[in-house]
Protein backbone atom coordinates (compact mmCIF):
# COMPACT_ATOMS: atom_id res chain seq x y z
CA UNK A 1 0.00 0.00 0.00
CA UNK A 2 1.20 3.46 -0.57
CA UNK A 3 1.53 5.16 3.10
CA UNK A 4 2.81 8.53 1.66
CA UNK A 5 4.00 10.55 -1.11
CA UNK A 6 6.20 13.82 -1.01
CA UNK A 7 6.62 15.88 -3.91
CA UNK A 8 9.11 18.79 -4.14
CA UNK A 9 9.98 21.04 -7.05
CA UNK A 10 7.03 19.51 -9.32
CA UNK A 11 5.98 21.98 -11.85
CA UNK A 12 3.46 24.14 -9.68
CA UNK A 13 4.06 22.10 -6.41
CA UNK A 14 6.99 23.48 -4.39
CA UNK A 15 6.41 21.18 -0.97
CA UNK A 16 3.87 18.46 -0.99
CA UNK A 17 3.73 15.95 2.02
CA UNK A 18 0.36 13.51 1.82
CA UNK A 19 -0.64 10.75 3.67
CA UNK A 20 -2.36 7.82 2.34
CA UNK A 21 -4.62 4.90 4.14
CA UNK A 22 -6.27 1.89 2.98
CA UNK A 23 -9.45 1.79 1.15
CA UNK A 24 -11.08 4.24 -1.60
CA UNK A 25 -9.23 8.12 -2.19
CA UNK A 26 -10.62 10.31 -4.39
CA UNK A 27 -8.89 13.42 -5.95
CA UNK A 28 -11.18 16.57 -6.99
CA UNK A 29 -10.50 19.73 -8.25
CA UNK A 30 -10.98 22.37 -11.35
CA UNK A 31 -9.52 21.58 -14.43
CA UNK A 32 -6.20 22.53 -14.58
CA UNK A 33 -5.63 22.75 -10.68
CA UNK A 34 -3.04 20.12 -10.77
CA UNK A 35 -4.22 17.06 -10.17
CA UNK A 36 -2.37 15.28 -13.12
CA UNK A 37 1.25 16.63 -11.62
CA UNK A 38 0.75 14.18 -8.72
CA UNK A 39 -0.01 11.46 -10.96
CA UNK A 40 3.18 12.10 -12.73
CA UNK A 41 4.68 12.48 -9.56
CA UNK A 42 4.18 9.02 -8.53
CA UNK A 43 5.08 7.69 -12.17
CA UNK A 44 8.33 9.24 -11.86
CA UNK A 45 8.64 7.58 -8.29
CA UNK A 46 7.94 4.42 -9.83
CA UNK A 47 10.50 4.76 -12.36
CA UNK A 48 8.48 6.94 -15.33
CA UNK A 49 10.94 8.56 -17.59
CA UNK A 50 12.24 11.39 -16.85
CA UNK A 51 11.21 14.75 -18.05
CA UNK A 52 13.20 17.95 -16.82
CA UNK A 53 9.77 20.35 -17.78
CA UNK A 54 8.45 18.87 -14.77
CA UNK A 55 11.24 20.90 -12.57
CA UNK A 56 9.84 23.72 -11.19
CA UNK A 57 11.11 26.93 -12.65
CA UNK A 58 13.84 28.23 -11.02
CA UNK A 59 14.93 24.76 -9.35
CA UNK A 60 17.94 22.73 -9.62
CA UNK A 61 16.31 19.75 -9.47
CA UNK A 62 12.76 17.99 -7.92
CA UNK A 63 12.71 15.21 -5.98
CA UNK A 64 9.59 12.69 -5.17
CA UNK A 65 9.65 9.98 -2.70
CA UNK A 66 6.76 7.35 -2.52
CA UNK A 67 6.76 5.42 0.98
CA UNK A 68 4.89 1.57 0.90
CA UNK A 69 4.53 -0.77 3.53
CA UNK A 70 3.78 -3.74 1.28
CA UNK A 71 3.41 -7.43 3.01
CA UNK A 72 6.57 -9.36 4.15
CA UNK A 73 6.09 -11.20 1.47
CA UNK A 74 5.88 -9.89 -1.52
CA UNK A 75 7.36 -9.61 -5.24
CA UNK A 76 8.57 -6.20 -4.76
CA UNK A 77 11.13 -7.58 -1.89
CA UNK A 78 11.92 -10.60 -3.71
CA UNK A 79 13.49 -8.44 -6.75
CA UNK A 80 15.09 -6.30 -4.16
CA UNK A 81 16.10 -9.51 -2.50
CA UNK A 82 17.12 -10.44 -6.07
CA UNK A 83 19.84 -7.03 -6.06
CA UNK A 84 20.99 -7.45 -2.47
CA UNK A 85 18.83 -5.27 -1.41
CA UNK A 86 17.75 -5.94 2.23
CA UNK A 87 13.97 -4.77 3.30
CA UNK A 88 13.19 -7.38 5.89
CA UNK A 89 10.84 -5.23 8.33
CA UNK A 90 11.08 -2.12 6.38
CA UNK A 91 8.98 0.22 4.38
CA UNK A 92 9.98 0.77 1.22
CA UNK A 93 11.34 4.18 0.18
CA UNK A 94 11.13 4.88 -3.75
CA UNK A 95 13.14 8.05 -4.70
CA UNK A 96 13.33 9.93 -7.97
CA UNK A 97 15.06 13.20 -8.41
CA UNK A 98 15.39 15.46 -11.60
CA UNK A 99 17.44 17.76 -12.26
CA UNK A 100 16.96 20.90 -15.02
CA UNK A 101 19.35 19.73 -17.06
CA UNK A 102 17.39 16.54 -17.41
CA UNK A 103 19.80 14.02 -15.73
CA UNK A 104 17.75 11.80 -13.41
CA UNK A 105 18.70 9.40 -10.29
CA UNK A 106 16.84 6.70 -8.47
CA UNK A 107 17.04 5.20 -4.82
CA UNK A 108 15.26 2.39 -2.85
CA UNK A 109 15.25 2.98 0.51
CA UNK A 110 18.52 5.53 0.23
CA UNK A 111 20.56 2.57 -1.72
CA UNK A 112 21.36 3.94 -5.43
CA UNK A 113 19.91 1.38 -8.12
CA UNK A 114 18.61 1.98 -11.78
CA UNK A 115 15.96 3.39 -13.15
CA UNK A 116 14.67 0.03 -14.73
CA UNK A 117 14.87 -1.38 -11.25
CA UNK A 118 13.36 1.57 -10.04
CA UNK A 119 10.14 0.67 -12.31
CA UNK A 120 10.25 -3.00 -11.95
CA UNK A 121 9.72 -2.48 -8.27
CA UNK A 122 7.28 0.07 -8.98
CA UNK A 123 5.11 -2.06 -11.42
CA UNK A 124 4.87 -4.94 -8.50
CA UNK A 125 3.42 -2.10 -6.09
CA UNK A 126 0.98 0.29 -8.37
CA UNK A 127 -0.95 -0.40 -11.24
CA UNK A 128 -2.09 3.02 -13.22
CA UNK A 129 -4.92 3.30 -15.59
CA UNK A 130 -4.60 6.33 -17.09
CA UNK A 131 -6.79 8.17 -20.24
CA UNK A 132 -3.92 7.78 -22.36
CA UNK A 133 -1.54 5.34 -20.99
CA UNK A 134 -2.13 2.61 -18.99
CA UNK A 135 0.36 -0.11 -16.99
CA UNK A 136 -0.60 -3.74 -16.14
CA UNK A 137 -3.20 -5.15 -17.59
CA UNK A 138 -2.72 -3.24 -20.69
CA UNK A 139 0.79 -5.53 -21.19
CA UNK A 140 -0.23 -9.01 -22.81
CA UNK A 141 2.70 -10.74 -20.49
CA UNK A 142 0.33 -10.17 -17.31
CA UNK A 143 -2.45 -11.67 -18.88
CA UNK A 144 -1.26 -15.40 -18.07
CA UNK A 145 -0.39 -14.76 -14.28
CA UNK A 146 -3.72 -13.23 -13.99
CA UNK A 147 -5.96 -15.68 -15.11
CA UNK A 148 -3.52 -18.40 -13.47
CA UNK A 149 -4.07 -16.37 -10.30
CA UNK A 150 -8.26 -15.96 -11.25
CA UNK A 151 -8.19 -19.80 -11.78
CA UNK A 152 -6.43 -20.19 -7.91
CA UNK A 153 -4.46 -22.98 -9.90
CA UNK A 154 -1.04 -21.95 -8.44
CA UNK A 155 0.18 -25.39 -7.37
CA UNK A 156 -0.92 -27.42 -10.74
CA UNK A 157 1.35 -24.22 -12.34
CA UNK A 158 4.22 -25.06 -9.92
CA UNK A 159 4.18 -28.87 -10.61
CA UNK A 160 4.27 -28.28 -14.21
CA UNK A 161 6.94 -26.43 -14.04
CA UNK A 162 8.74 -29.19 -12.25
CA UNK A 163 7.79 -31.39 -15.13
CA UNK A 164 8.86 -28.69 -17.32
CA UNK A 165 12.57 -28.92 -15.80
CA UNK A 166 12.00 -32.63 -15.81
CA UNK A 167 12.11 -32.54 -20.07
CA UNK A 168 15.03 -29.76 -20.21
CA UNK A 169 16.91 -31.89 -18.19
CA UNK A 170 16.11 -35.44 -20.63
CA UNK A 171 16.89 -33.01 -23.82
CA UNK A 172 19.72 -31.80 -22.67
CA UNK A 173 21.18 -35.34 -21.41
CA UNK A 174 20.34 -36.52 -24.76
CA UNK A 175 21.91 -32.94 -26.69
CA UNK A 176 25.07 -33.56 -24.66
CA UNK A 177 25.44 -37.60 -25.66
CA UNK A 178 24.74 -36.59 -28.99
CA UNK A 179 27.53 -33.99 -28.83
CA UNK A 180 29.96 -36.59 -27.53
CA UNK A 181 29.22 -39.18 -30.22
CA UNK A 182 29.26 -36.94 -32.96
CA UNK A 183 33.18 -35.53 -31.49
CA UNK A 184 34.02 -38.88 -30.90
CA UNK A 185 33.02 -40.32 -34.35
CA UNK A 186 35.15 -37.60 -36.01
CA UNK A 187 37.43 -38.77 -34.12
CA UNK A 188 37.61 -42.56 -34.43
CA UNK A 189 40.42 -42.68 -36.07
CA UNK A 190 42.92 -41.12 -33.85
CA UNK A 191 41.14 -42.51 -31.07
CA UNK A 192 42.10 -46.22 -32.26
CA UNK A 193 45.54 -45.05 -33.60
CA UNK A 194 46.19 -43.80 -30.18
CA UNK A 195 44.71 -46.43 -28.02
CA UNK A 196 46.16 -49.13 -29.98
CA UNK A 197 50.09 -47.09 -29.77
CA UNK A 198 49.42 -46.90 -26.03
CA UNK A 199 48.38 -50.13 -25.21
CA UNK A 200 51.22 -51.68 -26.95
CA UNK A 201 53.28 -49.42 -24.70
CA UNK A 202 51.63 -50.58 -21.73
CA UNK A 203 52.61 -47.38 -19.32
CA UNK A 204 52.54 -48.44 -15.87
CA UNK A 205 52.06 -45.42 -13.08
CA UNK A 206 54.70 -44.21 -11.31
CA UNK A 207 57.20 -46.14 -14.12
CA UNK A 208 58.85 -42.88 -15.02
CA UNK A 209 60.54 -43.06 -11.51
CA UNK A 210 61.47 -46.24 -11.06
CA UNK A 211 63.50 -46.46 -14.33
CA UNK A 212 65.05 -42.93 -13.84
CA UNK A 213 66.41 -44.77 -10.61
CA UNK A 214 67.98 -48.03 -12.56
CA UNK A 215 68.84 -45.75 -15.37
CA UNK A 216 71.42 -44.01 -13.27
CA UNK A 217 72.52 -46.75 -10.79
CA UNK A 218 73.73 -49.08 -14.50
CA UNK A 219 75.25 -45.32 -15.89
CA UNK A 220 77.34 -45.59 -12.30
CA UNK A 221 77.47 -49.09 -11.93
CA UNK A 222 81.53 -49.84 -12.37
CA UNK A 223 81.88 -47.47 -9.63
CA UNK A 224 78.97 -49.03 -7.69
CA UNK A 225 81.25 -52.44 -8.08
CA UNK A 226 84.40 -50.51 -7.38
CA UNK A 227 83.05 -49.57 -4.11
CA UNK A 228 81.21 -52.72 -2.91
CA UNK A 229 83.95 -54.53 -3.74
CA UNK A 230 86.65 -52.74 -1.83
CA UNK A 231 84.12 -52.72 1.03
CA UNK A 232 83.88 -56.63 1.10
CA UNK A 233 87.35 -56.76 1.01
CA UNK A 234 87.62 -54.61 3.84
CA UNK A 235 85.26 -56.66 6.13
CA UNK A 236 87.03 -59.67 4.44
CA UNK A 237 88.25 -60.58 8.36
CA UNK A 238 84.42 -60.51 9.22
CA UNK A 239 84.95 -63.48 11.11
CA UNK A 240 87.78 -62.39 13.28
CA UNK A 241 85.53 -59.06 14.02
CA UNK A 242 82.67 -61.35 14.75
CA UNK A 243 84.80 -63.72 17.14
CA UNK A 244 86.18 -60.92 18.75
CA UNK A 245 82.59 -59.30 19.29
CA UNK A 246 81.03 -62.63 20.57
CA UNK A 247 83.98 -63.29 22.55
CA UNK A 248 84.04 -60.06 24.66
CA UNK A 249 80.70 -60.29 25.25
CA UNK A 250 80.75 -63.77 26.61
CA UNK A 251 83.96 -62.45 29.04
CA UNK A 252 81.61 -59.69 30.33
CA UNK A 253 78.19 -62.21 30.71
CA UNK A 254 80.18 -63.90 33.25
CA UNK A 255 80.98 -61.05 35.96
CA UNK A 256 77.59 -59.22 35.02
CA UNK A 257 76.19 -60.07 37.67
CA UNK A 258 78.94 -58.64 40.18
CA UNK A 259 79.14 -55.19 38.54
CA UNK A 260 75.77 -54.58 39.75
CA UNK A 261 74.22 -54.10 36.21
CA UNK A 262 76.48 -51.44 34.75
CA UNK A 263 77.73 -54.15 32.46
CA UNK A 264 74.33 -54.80 30.91
CA UNK A 265 73.99 -51.76 28.48
CA UNK A 266 77.69 -52.64 27.06
CA UNK A 267 76.91 -56.46 26.32
CA UNK A 268 73.89 -55.13 24.98
CA UNK A 269 75.84 -53.18 22.31
CA UNK A 270 78.12 -55.56 21.40
CA UNK A 271 74.99 -58.13 20.97
CA UNK A 272 73.84 -55.68 18.47
CA UNK A 273 77.09 -54.56 16.78
CA UNK A 274 77.68 -57.99 15.94
CA UNK A 275 74.28 -58.74 14.46
CA UNK A 276 74.40 -55.52 12.62
CA UNK A 277 77.78 -56.35 11.16
CA UNK A 278 76.28 -59.49 10.18
CA UNK A 279 73.49 -57.90 8.37
CA UNK A 280 75.77 -55.75 6.80
CA UNK A 281 77.99 -57.92 4.82
CA UNK A 282 74.80 -60.27 3.77
CA UNK A 283 72.68 -56.65 2.42
CA UNK A 284 76.31 -56.24 0.92
CA UNK A 285 76.71 -59.48 -0.96
CA UNK A 286 72.77 -59.15 -2.03
CA UNK A 287 73.11 -55.94 -3.58
CA UNK A 288 76.28 -56.89 -5.29
CA UNK A 289 75.02 -60.08 -6.73
CA UNK A 290 71.97 -57.43 -8.04
CA UNK A 291 73.88 -55.12 -9.53
CA UNK A 292 74.05 -55.80 -13.57
CA UNK A 293 77.10 -54.30 -15.81
CA UNK A 294 75.57 -55.46 -18.98
CA UNK A 295 75.42 -52.61 -21.09
CA UNK A 296 72.56 -54.32 -23.24
CA UNK A 297 70.26 -53.56 -19.91
CA UNK A 298 71.31 -49.64 -19.81
CA UNK A 299 70.10 -49.55 -23.25
CA UNK A 300 66.59 -51.58 -22.88
CA UNK A 301 66.02 -49.16 -19.68
CA UNK A 302 66.91 -46.03 -21.09
CA UNK A 303 64.75 -47.09 -24.66
CA UNK A 304 61.62 -47.74 -22.40
CA UNK A 305 61.90 -44.76 -20.50
CA UNK A 306 62.54 -41.99 -23.49
CA UNK A 307 60.06 -43.86 -25.15
CA UNK A 308 57.73 -42.97 -22.66
CA UNK A 309 58.41 -39.09 -22.60
CA UNK A 310 58.26 -38.81 -26.46
CA UNK A 311 54.43 -40.25 -25.59
CA UNK A 312 53.95 -38.22 -23.44
CA UNK A 313 54.84 -34.87 -25.16
CA UNK A 314 53.16 -36.04 -27.96
CA UNK A 315 49.64 -36.31 -25.95
CA UNK A 316 50.49 -33.61 -23.79
CA UNK A 317 50.35 -35.50 -20.33
CA UNK A 318 52.54 -36.23 -17.84
CA UNK A 319 54.76 -39.97 -18.32
CA UNK A 320 52.65 -41.00 -14.79
CA UNK A 321 49.11 -39.79 -16.67
CA UNK A 322 50.06 -42.16 -19.99
CA UNK A 323 47.95 -45.52 -18.19
CA UNK A 324 45.29 -43.08 -17.27
CA UNK A 325 45.12 -41.29 -20.76
CA UNK A 326 44.82 -45.00 -22.16
CA UNK A 327 41.99 -46.28 -20.05
CA UNK A 328 40.10 -43.22 -20.56
CA UNK A 329 40.73 -43.73 -24.56
CA UNK A 330 40.16 -47.13 -24.05
CA UNK A 331 36.48 -45.79 -22.33
CA UNK A 332 35.31 -43.48 -25.07
CA UNK A 333 36.00 -46.39 -28.08
CA UNK A 334 33.32 -48.53 -25.98
CA UNK A 335 30.83 -45.54 -25.41
CA UNK A 336 31.37 -44.94 -29.03
CA UNK A 337 31.15 -48.83 -30.05
CA UNK A 338 28.02 -48.80 -27.82
CA UNK A 339 27.08 -44.68 -28.40
CA UNK A 340 24.10 -45.96 -30.42
CA UNK A 341 22.70 -48.11 -27.80
CA UNK A 342 22.69 -45.14 -25.32
CA UNK A 343 21.84 -42.76 -27.79
CA UNK A 344 18.78 -44.31 -28.22
CA UNK A 345 18.32 -44.69 -24.94
CA UNK A 346 18.96 -40.95 -23.58
CA UNK A 347 16.18 -40.17 -27.08
CA UNK A 348 13.33 -42.46 -25.67
CA UNK A 349 13.88 -40.96 -21.94
CA UNK A 350 13.43 -37.61 -23.40
CA UNK A 351 10.19 -38.03 -25.37
CA UNK A 352 8.73 -39.77 -22.42
CA UNK A 353 9.30 -36.52 -20.51
CA UNK A 354 7.77 -34.63 -23.25
CA UNK A 355 4.78 -36.84 -22.86
CA UNK A 356 4.74 -36.35 -19.70
CA UNK A 357 5.10 -32.18 -19.81
CA UNK A 358 2.52 -31.69 -22.45
CA UNK A 359 -0.09 -34.24 -20.60
CA UNK A 360 0.44 -32.25 -17.58
CA UNK A 361 0.38 -28.78 -19.21
CA UNK A 362 -2.70 -29.97 -21.21
CA UNK A 363 -4.54 -30.57 -18.35
CA UNK A 364 -3.93 -26.91 -17.12
CA UNK A 365 -4.81 -25.37 -20.13
CA UNK A 366 -7.90 -27.11 -19.79
CA UNK A 367 -7.61 -25.64 -16.12
CA UNK A 368 -7.48 -22.23 -18.14
CA UNK A 369 -10.20 -22.51 -20.67
CA UNK A 370 -12.63 -23.42 -17.92
CA UNK A 371 -11.67 -20.32 -15.71
CA UNK A 372 -11.34 -18.07 -19.18
CA UNK A 373 -15.00 -18.52 -19.30
CA UNK A 374 -15.99 -17.70 -15.99
CA UNK A 375 -14.00 -14.59 -16.24
CA UNK A 376 -15.88 -13.76 -19.17
CA UNK A 377 -19.21 -13.94 -18.03
CA UNK A 378 -18.22 -12.20 -14.46
CA UNK A 379 -16.61 -9.42 -17.08
CA UNK A 380 -19.90 -9.38 -18.81
CA UNK A 381 -22.18 -9.11 -15.64
CA UNK A 382 -20.21 -5.85 -14.78
CA UNK A 383 -20.07 -4.40 -18.18
CA UNK A 384 -23.84 -2.92 -18.95
CA UNK A 385 -24.10 -0.77 -15.47
CA UNK A 386 -21.02 0.84 -17.15
CA UNK A 387 -22.56 2.23 -20.48
CA UNK A 388 -20.94 -0.79 -21.96
CA UNK A 389 -23.63 -3.15 -22.57
CA UNK A 390 -22.98 -3.75 -26.25
CA UNK A 391 -19.29 -4.25 -25.57
CA UNK A 392 -18.23 -7.86 -25.03
CA UNK A 393 -14.61 -9.43 -23.16
CA UNK A 394 -12.83 -12.50 -24.30
CA UNK A 395 -10.22 -14.05 -23.27
CA UNK A 396 -8.28 -15.88 -25.95
CA UNK A 397 -6.52 -19.20 -24.44
CA UNK A 398 -4.53 -20.29 -27.40
CA UNK A 399 -2.12 -23.15 -28.28
CA UNK A 400 1.93 -21.69 -28.81
CA UNK A 401 4.09 -22.67 -31.20
CA UNK A 402 6.52 -25.87 -29.33
CA UNK A 403 9.34 -23.03 -29.63
CA UNK A 404 7.76 -20.91 -27.41
CA UNK A 405 6.55 -23.75 -24.66
CA UNK A 406 8.15 -22.87 -21.32
CA UNK A 407 7.42 -23.70 -17.38
CA UNK A 408 3.84 -22.09 -17.55
CA UNK A 409 2.74 -24.49 -20.32
CA UNK A 410 1.69 -24.28 -23.70
CA UNK A 411 -0.88 -21.53 -23.49
CA UNK A 412 -1.01 -17.71 -25.00
CA UNK A 413 -3.48 -15.70 -23.12
CA UNK A 414 -4.67 -12.26 -24.45
CA UNK A 415 -7.30 -10.07 -23.13
CA UNK A 416 -9.76 -8.92 -25.68
CA UNK A 417 -12.47 -6.41 -25.95
CA UNK A 418 -15.52 -5.61 -28.59
CA UNK A 419 -17.38 -2.38 -28.33
CA UNK A 420 -19.46 -2.82 -31.39
CA UNK A 421 -22.33 -5.41 -32.06
CA UNK A 422 -20.36 -7.37 -34.96
CA UNK A 423 -17.29 -6.20 -34.64
CA UNK A 424 -14.04 -8.69 -33.97
CA UNK A 425 -12.52 -8.74 -30.50
CA UNK A 426 -9.71 -6.80 -30.61
CA UNK A 427 -6.42 -5.79 -27.68
CA UNK A 428 -7.97 -3.67 -25.45
CA UNK A 429 -6.08 -0.82 -26.40
CA UNK A 430 -6.33 -0.66 -29.83
CA UNK A 431 -10.21 -0.35 -29.96
CA UNK A 432 -11.59 1.21 -26.85
CA UNK A 433 -11.25 4.97 -26.37
CA UNK A 434 -9.80 6.70 -23.04
CA UNK A 435 -12.88 6.50 -20.70
CA UNK A 436 -13.81 3.13 -22.35
CA UNK A 437 -10.39 1.31 -21.48
CA UNK A 438 -10.55 2.55 -17.86
CA UNK A 439 -14.46 1.34 -17.52
CA UNK A 440 -13.14 -1.66 -18.89
CA UNK A 441 -10.16 -2.05 -16.56
CA UNK A 442 -12.70 -1.04 -13.52
CA UNK A 443 -14.80 -4.20 -14.54
CA UNK A 444 -12.02 -6.35 -14.72
CA UNK A 445 -10.72 -5.02 -11.79
CA UNK A 446 -13.53 -5.47 -9.43
CA UNK A 447 -14.00 -8.99 -10.91
CA UNK A 448 -10.66 -10.12 -10.16
CA UNK A 449 -9.95 -8.00 -6.79
CA UNK A 450 -9.67 -11.45 -4.55
CA UNK A 451 -6.52 -12.40 -6.66
CA UNK A 452 -5.04 -8.78 -7.55
CA UNK A 453 -1.36 -8.97 -6.88
CA UNK A 454 -0.90 -5.41 -7.19
CA UNK A 455 -1.91 -3.75 -3.89
CA UNK A 456 -2.61 -0.51 -5.19
CA UNK A 457 -4.46 0.59 -8.28
CA UNK A 458 -4.45 4.66 -9.41
CA UNK A 459 -7.81 5.62 -12.21
CA UNK A 460 -7.18 8.81 -13.81
CA UNK A 461 -10.52 10.02 -15.08
CA UNK A 462 -12.24 6.38 -15.10
CA UNK A 463 -15.38 8.61 -15.13
CA UNK A 464 -14.50 10.51 -18.38
CA UNK A 465 -17.84 10.94 -20.60
CA UNK A 466 -20.21 9.40 -17.90
CA UNK A 467 -22.61 10.87 -15.59
CA UNK A 468 -25.90 9.89 -14.18
CA UNK A 469 -26.01 6.19 -12.44
CA UNK A 470 -23.45 5.46 -14.91
CA UNK A 471 -21.15 7.47 -12.95
CA UNK A 472 -22.61 6.10 -9.84
CA UNK A 473 -22.42 2.57 -10.94
CA UNK A 474 -18.54 3.59 -11.58
CA UNK A 475 -18.07 4.77 -8.02
CA UNK A 476 -19.91 2.15 -6.57
CA UNK A 477 -17.36 -0.67 -8.18
CA UNK A 478 -14.45 1.55 -7.24
CA UNK A 479 -16.04 1.90 -3.29
CA UNK A 480 -16.20 -2.43 -3.59
CA UNK A 481 -12.84 -2.48 -5.27
CA UNK A 482 -11.50 -0.27 -1.73
CA UNK A 483 -12.92 -2.35 0.05
CA UNK A 484 -9.89 -5.23 -0.24
CA UNK A 485 -7.09 -2.40 -2.00
CA UNK A 486 -5.55 0.35 -2.08
CA UNK A 487 -7.54 2.88 -4.68
CA UNK A 488 -6.71 6.53 -5.62
CA UNK A 489 -8.96 7.98 -7.86
CA UNK A 490 -9.03 11.37 -10.21
CA UNK A 491 -12.41 11.89 -10.64
CA UNK A 492 -14.80 15.29 -11.59
CA UNK A 493 -17.77 13.22 -10.98
CA UNK A 494 -19.58 14.00 -7.89
CA UNK A 495 -21.06 10.50 -7.92
CA UNK A 496 -17.70 9.22 -7.87
CA UNK A 497 -16.38 11.50 -5.59
CA UNK A 498 -19.22 10.68 -3.07
CA UNK A 499 -18.09 7.61 -2.27
CA UNK A 500 -14.57 8.27 -1.52
CA UNK A 501 -13.47 7.10 2.04
CA UNK A 502 -10.93 9.97 1.91
CA UNK A 503 -11.26 12.96 0.00
CA UNK A 504 -8.69 15.37 -1.45
CA UNK A 505 -9.25 18.32 -3.24
CA UNK A 506 -6.37 20.19 -5.73
CA UNK A 507 -6.09 23.63 -5.73
CA UNK A 508 -3.80 26.82 -7.38
CA UNK A 509 -3.64 29.55 -4.99
CA UNK A 510 -1.32 32.79 -5.45
CA UNK A 511 1.55 32.34 -2.66
CA UNK A 512 2.88 35.42 -4.34
CA UNK A 513 2.86 37.74 -6.68
CA UNK A 514 3.39 36.59 -10.06
CA UNK A 515 4.27 33.23 -7.79
CA UNK A 516 0.86 30.21 -8.67
CA UNK A 517 1.76 26.98 -6.62
CA UNK A 518 -0.86 23.44 -6.42
CA UNK A 519 -1.70 22.83 -3.14
CA UNK A 520 -3.60 19.54 -1.60
CA UNK A 521 -5.67 19.10 0.77
CA UNK A 522 -7.27 16.20 2.77
CA UNK A 523 -11.31 17.34 3.43
CA UNK A 524 -13.13 16.38 6.66
CA UNK A 525 -16.68 15.27 6.37
CA UNK A 526 -18.19 18.61 6.37
CA UNK A 527 -15.72 19.59 3.64
CA UNK A 528 -16.42 16.64 1.67
CA UNK A 529 -19.93 17.76 1.62
CA UNK A 530 -18.95 20.99 0.26
CA UNK A 531 -16.65 20.06 -2.07
CA UNK A 532 -19.69 17.46 -3.50
CA UNK A 533 -22.23 19.97 -3.98
CA UNK A 534 -19.52 22.28 -5.61
CA UNK A 535 -19.52 19.46 -7.94
CA UNK A 536 -23.15 19.13 -8.31
CA UNK A 537 -23.78 23.03 -8.35
CA UNK A 538 -20.67 24.82 -9.76
CA UNK A 539 -19.25 27.58 -8.29
CA UNK A 540 -23.01 29.19 -6.73
CA UNK A 541 -23.37 26.05 -4.11
CA UNK A 542 -26.79 25.74 -3.11
CA UNK A 543 -28.72 24.14 -0.68
CA UNK A 544 -30.05 21.36 -2.81
CA UNK A 545 -26.85 20.69 -4.00
CA UNK A 546 -26.05 20.15 -0.64
CA UNK A 547 -29.19 18.09 -0.17
CA UNK A 548 -28.21 16.05 -3.06
CA UNK A 549 -24.60 15.74 -1.92
CA UNK A 550 -25.89 14.10 1.31
CA UNK A 551 -28.04 11.86 -0.90
CA UNK A 552 -25.15 11.04 -2.50
CA UNK A 553 -22.66 10.64 0.20
CA UNK A 554 -25.40 8.24 2.12
CA UNK A 555 -25.43 5.74 -0.76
Amino acid sequence: MLASLSIRDVVLIEKLDLAFDPGLSVFTGETGAGKSILLDSLSLALGARADSSLVRHGSPQLTVIAEFDPPAIHPARAILAEQDIDTDGQSLLLRRVVSADGRSKAYVNDQPVSVGLLRKVGDELVEIHGQFESHGLMDQATHRPVLDAFAANSAQVQALGQVWNGWRQAAQARLEAETRLKQARAEEDYLRHAHDELAALAPRPAEEAQLAETRAMLQHGEKLVEAINAAGAALSGRAEVEQALRSAQRLLERVADRAGGKLAPVIAALDRAAFETAEAIGLLERVSAEIDLDPGRLEKVEERLFALRATARKHGVAVDELAALKDDLASRLAALDGGGDDLARLARAEQAARAAYVEAARALSATRSQAATLLDQAVAAELPPLKLDKARFVTRVTTAAESAWGPHGLDEIEFLVATNPGSPPAPLGKVASGGELSRFMLALKVVLAKSQPTPTIVFDEVDSGIGGAVAAAVGDRLARLGQGLQVLVVTHSPQVAAQGAHHYRVAKHEAAPGKVLTAVERLSAAERREEVARMLAGENVTDQARAAADSLMRL
